[in-house]
């Protein structure tokens, strides 16, 4: 089975990974057969609490950004020098389509923010997602809450997610819907989809109803009783996204997604490069 689009990529010019290699990227892409890759960096607009034990956790680069009252403000994406290395991989790997693209971080909570980032540039993809829940005054990104039970966390971040897919922020595809899952400890109770059954359709029947896709995201992997109500609520189309912010995991897990979207009922666009659709 040939491979779909990866469509979540992030590379150096997303701030959380040093990892990261546009490059290296696209000749991991190649060497899988990718048909395409799209580089979504992150646009992160949200600034979170860090919870004073876990700070001197933080990987480097992520403490530096720390300001003194513990509040991680994510930098602004440098889009010329992105789009400028997009232009270089373009004439350094012919055989391979590239798309740009973006990740916006609540774009609903900061529309002018995020509406003046697309106006100004063309991308080719863009994502939409949450990483973080209000806490008082300021946010907590998920993986920082635990203080909380985690299915307590999982509706409380479904909850958030509902209200972007029912906003009419710009961005084409819900990027994982199951983060929350990320900080499901491996002690204790293990994660049934079944229980938050009713959380999941509400956000696809919205999703559904704004027209964007359901991203495939291969980085826990996603349930496949999610794909599944996708599908139950006429949703439309999926794209595929590894997440990878290292050129290893580009397409880390497509095999199995792919045989999941066409269990579930969705077939592979008109060309390779398009979404898979019912």
């Amino acid at each position: 089975m040939s491979l779909p689009t990866d469509g979540h990529v992030h590379t150096e010019w997303s701030w959380d990974t040093v990892t990261g290699s546009m490059i290296g990227s696209c000749e991991r892409a190649l060497e899988l057969g990718l048909p395409s890759v799209a580089f979504t960096e992150h646009a992160d607009l949200t600034p979170w609490l860090m919870p004073e034990p876990i700070r001197p956790l933080l990987p480097d680069h992520f403490r530096v950004r720390l300001r003194p009252d513990g509040v991680l403000e994510p930098p602004e994406l440098d889009v010329a020098g992105y789009l400028a290395c997009v232009e270089q991989c373009r004439a350094r790997f012919p055989g391979l389509r590239i798309l740009s693209g973006v990740e916006l971080s609540e774009p609903h909570w900061h529309r002018p923010r995020a509406d003046a980032l697309l106006a100004a540039h063309d991308f080719d993809r863009v994502l939409g997602s949450v990483h973080s829940l209000p806490d008082g005054e300021h946010h907590r990104e998920l993986t920082a809450v635990s203080d909380r039970p985690p299915g307590e966390l999982l509706r409380a971040y479904l909850g958030e997610v509902l209200g972007l897919a029912e906003s009419t922020a710009d961005f084409a595809v819900l990027a994982h819907i199951d983060y929350a899952l990320r900080s499901w400890p491996g002690e204790g109770p293990p994660f049934v989809a079944a229980d938050f059954e009713a959380e999941f359709r509400a956000v696809l029947r919205a999703l559904k109803a704004s027209g964007r896709a359901l991203e495939v995201n291969t980085k826990v992997p996603l349930p496949g009783e999610v794909v599944r109500w996708w599908f139950e609520v006429g949703g439309d189309a999926v794209a595929f996204g590894s997440d990878a912010h290292e050129p290893g995991l580009v397409g880390h897990g497509f095999t199995d997604a792919a045989a999941l979207a066409e269990a579930c009922g969705f077939r592979r666009g008109r060309t390779p490069h398009d979404f898979w659709r019912r």
